[in-house]
């Protein structure tokens, strides 16, 4: 299995530079020989360097800078001068892959990753001194001259870019194999939740449109219980709607915080000045409810707000517990259901406002916010109208993509086979996993897992291998997790492939480690 990473070690500096030598002194004798077999490139401390292993072995490498200035700008002058509008620029230099790993793979997996981490470091261009030999290869990969030739004999070079339009109209971006995605959303499409979007336009005044709609909240009532209000727009459009809801009680209540986001609802409680008090608990740590019902029952609360599925920590949080002490206390209870409507089977008996999203565990695409509600919400003309949710009882009131609509409705025939699949999915994410060190056990459809010294730049590796993993958001970053989802429509093939490369990584940094000891 070819595969990549950045190189980070002596180990893999002292490989790369033997693999420097055979191609740019023995091959193209563009240097003289040493007696070492290994040649340092002369930026070598400047050069990020991107290498791809068959299995093991290092096979293939490219390199990165931009620091000023450029080996092309030694030999041709700054390169801006005849590439005047090239916005942020950097040198990709030592384009290598050992004989008989020169394929197609090879290469494009090496463009592929190049491709990423330039757009996430923000260049908009690259400049290369592209050998004669290698022409056709570097057109692949949208390169063009810009300068005449530099160089002499067997060691003559072409000075040629690439910017990234041209990158993606390229043929190594056109054979890009697409990327495998382990995240917890968005979601990408099965064929037959995208087909709505190819159709023409329905308006949401049109029978049609109703009809859809009256569909939708028939299956939505079916899996929660609870009368469905639709919004264009994201789950936190409805969290907004249900704290204007919340807001109308004039009561104090209480934010129970255990993750990124309790912590976002509890924001957006203060941004709506409610009047409330936040009960938190460590990341992943579940509630003492027993404590929450003594805390309710001493400080007259009239409303407690929690989230379900705190995906932050993979931490389920028990409602039903929490539903029976504000029954008891006759407070209302609202939940944060956005990613675990879908997830799993609930019912939200006893729950007197809940939200939801058609973007996560539901499995289409973003753009529907869902708040749910026991009770006919009346108009309240104090409130914005967007997210005056009295407005949206009858009908929807404001302009609604009616492809997003059909999506949902299908994507919610779906259940409750789905509830059936993302178990079973879940259970062998489990299995694979038992030994990863997870942070918090239990949630239905992702694990959340703290990385270790040989999973420090898993995420980032898997990443320029064509495997996502969900690590980019700053609450993960800062304390070292990332998580692995199965919501995605191609899990299970796209897992056996992961585990394929998780293999590989894991034997190449026990071996990396068996020869430093």
């Amino acid at each position: 299995m070819y595969w990549c990473k950045i190189a980070r070690t002596q180990a893999e500096f002292d490989e790369i530079a033997r693999l420097n030598y055979e191609t740019f002194v023995e091959e193209i004798p563009q240097h003289e020989k040493e007696a070492s077999g290994m040649r340092t490139d002369p930026f070598h401390e400047q050069n990020t360097y991107l290498i791809v292993l068959s299995g093991t072995d290092l096979v293939g490498m490219i390199a990165l800078r931009s620091e000023r200035p450029f080996s092309l700008d030694l030999k041709i002058g700054k390169v801006e001068a005849l590439l005047p509008d090239v916005g942020r620029i950097c040198e990709i230099r030592l384009l290598a892959v050992r004989k008989e790993h020169r394929n197609g793979r090879v290469f494009f997996l090496l463009a592929s990753a190049l491709s990423d981490f330039c757009l996430e470091l923000g260049f908009d261009s690259a400049v290369i001194s592209g050998t004669t030999r290698q022409l056709k290869l570097y057109g692949q990969l949208g390169f063009r001259p810009f300068a005449d030739p530099v160089g002499k004999g067997e060691a003559i070079f072409i000075p040629m870019v690439t910017t990234v339009s041209q990158y993606n109209a390229s043929v190594a971006a056109r054979l890009q194999v697409k990327r495998r995605l382990f995240v917890p959303g968005p979601v990408a499409l099965t064929a037959q939740l995208g087909e709505p979007f190819q159709q023409p336009p329905v308006s949401h005044r049109s029978a049609a449109f109703h009809n859809i709609r009256k569909e939708v909240d028939r299956l939505l009532y079916g899996m929660a219980g609870s009368t469905p209000y639709l919004l264009a727009g994201s789950g936190t459009l409805a969290n907004e709607a249900m704290l204007s809801q919340i807001k109308r009680l004039d009561a104090k209540g209480l934010v129970l915080v255990n993750g990124e986001f309790g912590r976002r609802l509890a924001n957006q409680a203060e941004r709506l000045n409610l009047d409330f008090k936040v009960k938190e608990e460590v990341w992943g740590q579940a509630f003492d409810f027993d404590m929450i019902a003594e805390q309710l029952g001493a400080e007259g609360y009239g409303w407690v707000l929690m989230v379900h599925g705190e995906t932050s920590t993979g931490q389920l949080n028990d409602f039903r517990r929490l539903a029976n002490v504000c029954k008891q206390q006759k407070i209302r209870l609202c939940l944060d259901c956005i990613s675990s409507f879908g997830a799993l089977p609930f019912s939200l008996e006893n729950v007197w406002m809940a939200t939801a999203a058609s973007g996560k565990a539901i499995g289409t695409m973003s753009g529907i916010a869902i708040v749910f509600a026991h009770h006919e919400i009346q108009p309240d003309p104090n409130l914005p109208s967007y997210l005056d949710l009295g407005l949206y009882f009858a009908n929807i009131p404001f302009t609604f993509p009616a492809s997003l609509l059909e999506s949902l409705k299908r994507a919610l025939g779906a259940y409750p086979l789905r509830w059936e699949l993302l178990e079973r999915r879940f259970r062998q994410l489990e299995a694979d996993t038992k030994d990863w060190p997870v942070l918090a056990a239990g949630y239905p459809t992702s694990r959340t897992f703290q990385t270790t010294t040989n999973t420090e730049f898993l995420a980032q590796d898997a990443h320029l291998s064509g495997f996502e993993l969900h690590s980019a958001s700053g609450y993960l970053r800062e304390r070292g997790l990332f998580q692995v989802s199965c919501i995605q429509p191609e899990f299970e093939k796209d897992w056996a492939q992961f585990l394929e490369f998780h293999d590989c990584y894991q034997r190449y940094h026990t071996t990396a480690k068996a020869r430093h000891s």
